[in-house]
C-alpha cells in the first residue's frame, strides 16, 4: 500500500497570532535564498531576508521572525513573515543545520523579544 507524507503547513506552524495584520509582515527574500516554511529569518543591510546566521555581521545574526511559506527566490521576492506576537509549534521551526544549541537559545529569545513565543507539543 502507498502512502503519501504531507508537508508542514502553516497551520502546523503557527498556533496563535494577535491579528494577521499586526503579526505578520510583507518582507523582500534575497535572491539565492531557498527558505522552507517556518525558517528563522534575519534581515540584512540591504533589508531583504535571509536564513538566519549567528555568525554573520550584516543583521541576519539577528532572529526577527518566521517565513510563512515556502520561498525559492530566483531573484528577490515578496514574501511574508511572522514578526510579532504569535506562537509558533517548535517541531514546525526550521533551523539552519549548523546551528550550535547556544546561538539556537539565542535567537529564541530574540523572537521572544518581538512576542514570539516558541512552544514544544503545541
Amino acid at each position: 500500500m502507498t502512502s503519501i507524507t504531507e508537508t508542514n503547513n502553516l497551520g502546523d506552524l503557527l498556533k496563535y497570532e494577535a491579528s494577521s495584520l499586526y503579526s505578520r509582515e510583507q518582507i523582500t527574500v534575497a535572491k539565492g535564498q531557498n527558505l522552507k516554511l517556518g525558517t528563522v529569518v534575519g534581515c540584512d543591510k540591504d533589508d531583504v531576508i535571509k536564513v538566519i546566521n549567528p555568525t554573520a555581521t550584516d543583521g541576519t545574526q539577528t532572529a526577527i521572525g518566521v517565513i510563512t511559506s515556502d520561498v525559492n527566490a530566483t531573484e528577490n521576492t515578496k514574501a511574508v513573515i511572522i514578526t510579532r506576537i504569535a506562537m509558533l509549534a517548535d517541531h514546525a521551526v526550521v533551523w539552519p543545520g549548523n546551528i550550535t544549541e547556544e546561538q539556537k537559545a539565542a535567537a529564541i529569545k530574540q523572537l521572544e523579544g518581538r512576542g514570539i513565543i516558541i512552544r514544544k507539543g503545541v
